[in-house]
């Protein structure tokens, strides 16, 4: 992109029509995305603005990204409006391929990207070389306000965040989805029985464990935290861990000889859902800390566990009037039920959150 003599910017882009109206797809340099883009200022009231306000929480770790994947990142295009006509030269008779001119002193205001745009702002200062690479934008002409809002409205109207497990799935930067992805397809009691799209099982699906589900018991299995780096036996002590409970959970054993059916076993055990498998991780990693040489032998005093929902033990614990919670302290209680069948001293914390419970 270059000025222009006439204080203009100029962009390589491509015109179209949508709903009646024109619109424009260009590219542009990183470096120049936080000098021409503006959004609206915080403290301007919602029903003045054009967009959300600005989350300064999600910058640092979007800026993240870009500087630590610096060949591999991808932002997707950012839209925006212009507040004054702009000028169309088609390199061709009646093509669409040409240059847009913007005026230097036109109000380019983003409808949707002002999180992308302000990352990348912050993300350039760390690594100058950013500024080199492009990114896509989509213009449309300004027509005031409630235009703008109702842009804004319409772009983000039927955005879903894909599930839990699903980005399990996808996402080749983080660790532990690799460890939960592999275990979902060489150990048992997880292979041929992991939801790897939904985050949710639906009622008659023949699966029991979400693939979500199945990183955040490991992760903590692992004792990490979700910046944590992992190390190359990290996988192994998973698979040694899931595949050594998989032969004291006689419920999992009896699904696997097609005795129980998952959808009876995910109505009537505890351990057929995320909270169960993620208190089971909780517990793993004390139990290997505390027995690092013959934690599996200690593993068979799980079968005295009964894991019904029915059992009273698990009222208010891993059950709220009847229903599943997967609140970090329903986790930590069901967990220390798990720890203390396991021989496992609970520590000053653990303690603490028992005597609250028997309050």
């Amino acid at each position: 992109m270059e000025h222009t003599n006439t204080y203009c910017y100029s962009f390589p882009a491509v015109r179209g029509q949508q709903a009646g109206r024109p619109f424009y797809i260009a590219t542009c340099p990183l470096r120049l995305i936080p000098k021409i883009f503006v959004f609206d200022e915080e403290e301007v009231p919602p029903e003045l603005r054009a967009q959300r306000e600005l989350n300064k929480q999600r910058i640092p770790e979007m800026a993240r990204y870009l500087v630590d994947n610096p060949q591999d990142y991808i932002f997707s295009a950012i839209t925006a409006s212009v507040d004054t006509d702009v000028e169309f030269e088609a390199s061709g008779k009646n093509s669409d391929l040409g240059t847009l001119r913007v005026q230097m002193d036109s109000n380019i205001l983003i409808n949707d990207g002002q999180h992308r745009r302000k990352a990348i702002e912050e993300a350039i200062k760390d690594s100058p070389e950013l500024g080199q690479d492009n990114i896509a934008v989509v213009f449309f002409i300004d027509e005031g306000l409630k235009r703008s809002q109702q842009m804004f409205a319409d772009l983000n109207k039927y955005a879903i965040r894909p599930s839990s497990s699903l980005n399990v799935l996808y996402d080749h930067r983080d660790a532990c989805s690799g460890i939960a992805r592999y275990l979902s397809s060489n150990v048992k009691p997880f292979v041929g029985y992991t939801e790897m799209e939904r985050s949710s099982i639906a009622p008659k699906s023949p699966k029991l464990f979400a693939l979500s589900s199945i990183k955040l018991a490991t992760r903590a299995l692992l004792g990490k935290g979700s910046k944590d780096s992992y190390e190359e036996q990290d996988q192994s002590v998973a698979t040694q861990f899931w595949a050594a409970l998989n032969e004291h959970v006689p419920e999992w054993k009896l699904v696997q000889r097609k005795e129980l059916s998952p959808t009876q076993m995910r109505q009537e055990f505890i351990h057929a859902h995320g909270i169960g498998l993620h208190a089971l991780g909780v517990a793993g990693h004390d139990l290997i800390a505390a027995h690092p040489d013959d934690w599996e032998k200690k593993l068979s005093a799980l079968k005295g566990i009964d894991w019904r929902k029915a059992n009273p033990t698990w009222n208010n614990r891993a059950l709220h009037n009847g229903k599943l919670s997967k609140s970090s302290t329903n986790i930590k209680l069901t967990a220390n039920v798990i720890k203390q069948a396991l021989g496992l001293a609970l520590s000053p914390d653990e303690e603490k959150l028992e005597k609250q419970f028997s309050k």
